[in-house]
């Protein structure tokens, strides 16, 4: 096999090894249906409490709070069709943003179908809400506002404290996706007034199909996935033990190194961004330069087709993306660069990289390097870009 780097985390991560460790003996020995009131089975109930535990400590919150999903996508659908069902004699509006990932953006354009009304706010050039837009957009019947903690494309940090204070301060439930955050940056769901929050194991070395919602108590939302008496009476569904086990290991491991990891990986991604900004000409860095994940830079390059730019990368081993995975298939530019105001030539050229602790400076000086020579080749290519040129020469 040739050269391999993975720089596409915030899509998915790799499935730490002691988290697989740990989760085995779930499938073929600990099997039992925590439901089952033998002791076998029950055994796994208390298991189940133990890592319901350690993701509880990593937010501040409390054990009998969080709440086991299929991941963040069921987890922002539970939050906002729960919440609607749930406080329809208060209100019928919602406020979210334009920049949200999909999960939250559908949901919503769902319930506009039902007769809910939402308000979808505007951000700033770096992606960032305003507070007192938020502010302005709350009317006596909003029930719910839900802002992106951290945005999956241009990684950029939103002003949750802020969002939150205002929400508490008017009476209204205030949910974040905090799938791309939770782990990544430190969250403590009482300082930040936060009253539910999505999480998903598979974006912190977690496997694939296990998540949270973190619904503080008191908040009334009852069950999404109806059935079984499972999570509380709020979530049908035989509990998925090894899953739940390899999520409360992966958060464990991952709290332990949150500090280091994010220190480690600011560094290299600042490095990244210095690298690109500096020696390809014509190429921006999108989201805010400072309030950004650790691990995320977002690139747009002038007169590039991101599609190509993807391939070309793939045929250099190196594994990036333009934008969410949710999304790689379609042809449309990504909504949230449009958002920010990118036209839309700009936008097709968009390149995502998201790092891991695993990452080296030899891999961003690799990527860097062959980036350079793609974009040059397939700027060689572009009439737009030589009529540019030559009007550059004119000047």
């Amino acid at each position: 096999m040739g050269k391999f780097i993975y720089l596409d985390n915030a899509a998915t991560t790799k499935t730490d090894p002691k988290v697989v460790e740990a989760m085995l003996p779930y499938f073929t020995e600990n099997y039992g249906n925590p439901s089952s009131v033998y002791s076998f089975a029950a055994a796994n109930k208390e298991v189940e409490s133990e890592q319901r535990e350690i993701i509880a400590k990593s937010l501040g919150a409390k054990t009998n709070e969080i709440y086991f999903t299929a991941g963040g996508s069921e987890s922002d659908n539970w939050a906002l069709k729960a919440t609607v069902e749930a406080y329809a004699d208060k209100g019928n509006h919602i406020i979210t943003t334009k920049i949200e990932h999909h999960a939250i953006l559908h949901t919503a354009q769902y319930l506009e179908s039902k007769g809910i009304q939402v308000t979808y706010l505007d951000v700033d050039e770096n992606g960032l809400v305003d507070p007192e837009a938020v502010r302005a957009a709350i009317r006596p019947e909003t029930i719910l506002i839900s802002v992106m903690f951290a945005n999956n494309e241009i990684g950029t940090i939103e002003p949750i404290k802020e969002i939150g204070a205002i929400a508490k301060e008017n009476g209204i439930l205030f949910h974040t996706d905090a799938v791309q955050a939770y782990m990544h940056v430190p969250i403590d769901v009482e300082e930040l007034h936060i009253d539910m929050l999505s999480a998903s194991a598979h974006k912190f070395n977690g496997p694939k199909g296990i998540g949270f919602l973190y619904i503080r108590k008191g908040v009334k939302i009852r069950s999404f996935i109806h059935g079984g008496a499972q999570e509380r009476k709020r979530r049908a569904g035989t509990e998925n033990v090894p899953g739940i086990v390899g999520m409360g290991t992966a958060a464990k491991l991952a709290y332990a190194t949150l500090d280091e990891r994010a220190k480690y990986e600011s560094e290299l991604r600042d490095y990244l961004i210095d690298r690109v900004l500096k020696e390809i000409p014509y190429t921006r860095l999108n989201g805010d330069r400072v309030k950004r994940l650790p691990n995320n830079a977002n690139f747009s390059f002038r007169f590039i087709e991101g599609e190509s730019l993807l391939i070309m990368l793939d045929m250099k081993g190196i594994c990036t993306s333009s934008g969410s995975a949710c999304t790689s298939g379609s042809l449309d530019p990504s909504h949230v660069l449009l958002a920010i105001g990118l036209p839309h030539e700009i936008a097709h050229g968009s390149l995502r990289v998201s790092l891991s602790e695993e990452t080296t400076k030899e891999d961003i000086d690799y990527l860097v390097d062959e980036l350079k020579k793609i974009v040059a080749r397939i700027r060689e290519m572009s009439p737009l870009y030589e009529d540019f040129l030559k009007k550059e020469k004119v000047k």
